[in-house]
């Protein structure tokens, strides 16, 4: 059975940080504090969802950040 999920490419740090244009260590500080995109352990790796980190990026404009990190 496919789902729509299974066609989803699935991105590593580096192609979230350039999509994004931050620094690798900006995720990574992001995801210690529970901000940014969200991203699924698998190993020792970060693996995030194309389309997911493309909608948490698209809600930064409808919800302000936290001036606090």
């Amino acid at each position: 059975m496919t789902t729509a999920l299974d066609s989803d490419p699935l991105w590593d740090v580096d192609q979230v940080a350039a999509y994004l244009n931050v620094p690798k260590r900006t995720l990574y500080r992001w995801r210690t504090m529970g901000y940014g995109p969200p991203g699924k352990r698998v190993g020792r790796h970060i693996r995030y969802r194309a389309s997911e980190v493309i909608e948490w990026f698209a809600t930064l404009d409808e919800h302000p950040p936290d001036r606090g990190y």
